[in-house]
């Protein structure tokens, strides 16, 4: 997967903005950014698992078309069970999330964070919380990725062969801030890139998410009325705010 991602990396800039690879989900830095701060160094496909099967997205590359097929069966199939396991510890129904998370709805983004020589200060991607149930990342050695433990940024160093699992706002909503969504980000590397591969696992936009104890801190809320106040906060604050604007 990883020879694949970076040999889809080394497209020329111009073709990734302009060919609509992968249905059209190319994205690079940030354009609502209005100071350094708000800027993420890196580019990205953050690609619909509804469009993985069809052919046309993927161009020339069809390689990668098959090896994301497996690899996004495999992340979908530990995030279910992870999933489940989270639910069971809160006493509900392990099939709790099955119903409105189905693959379709589900995102796989792949990530280059490119060499940064102008600041050790610029970040690879800006602080934030996930908008979704939980995160699957799979990174490489090179490092630079910080969450957000007792108001310190603590570095999570790379493990060969290991996988990150991050809660997402929607989990810490469901569960009633049981569980807690990770702040993290990514610092640039001054003479070396970086890959990374996260597997989101969403519901459908119209998905209403209720926290699952009594009494509720949140109102309730569709998956897509979350999304699209979070999209409306950076517009206009460049930052996202997130779940404080769903408090009861």
């Amino acid at each position: 997967m990883r020879r694949e991602q970076v040999k889809l990396f080394q497209t020329p800039f111009e073709k990734k903005t302009t060919c609509g690879l992968l249905n059209n989900s190319y994205r690079w830095g940030t354009p609502t950014a209005t100071s350094p701060k708000q800027f993420s160094w890196s580019e990205a496909f953050h690609i619909p698992l509804s469009q993985i099967s069809e052919e046309a997205c993927y161009g020339e590359y069809n390689s990668l078309r098959e090896v994301m097929k497996e690899f996004v069966a495999a992340m979908s199939k530990l995030a279910r069970l992870l999933a489940g396991i989270l639910a069971e510890n809160l006493g509900k129904q392990k099939t709790a999330f099955e119903d409105i998370c189905e693959e379709s709805t589900c995102f796989l983004r792949l990530n280059r964070y490119p060499a940064c020589p102008i600041s050790p200060e610029i970040f690879g991607l800006v602080p934030h919380t996930d908008s979704d149930f939980l995160t699957i990342l799979c990174q490489d050695q090179v490092g630079g990725l910080q969450l957000m433990k007792d108001s310190q940024w603590v570095s999570a160093k790379p493990i060969k062969d290991a996988l990150i699992v991050n809660i997402g706002d929607l989990f810490q909503a469901w569960s009633n801030n049981v569980y807690k969504s990770v702040e993290h980000k990514v610092m640039a590397n001054r003479t070396t890139e970086r890959y990374s591969i996260a597997y989101f696992l969403c519901p459908s936009y119209d998905s209403l998410i209720a926290s699952c104890g009594e009494p509720s801190i949140y109102r309730k809320f569709t998956f897509g009325e979350y999304r699209s106040q979070v999209r409306e906060d950076v517009q206009k604050t460049g930052y996202k705010v997130g779940l404080p604007r769903f408090l009861l």
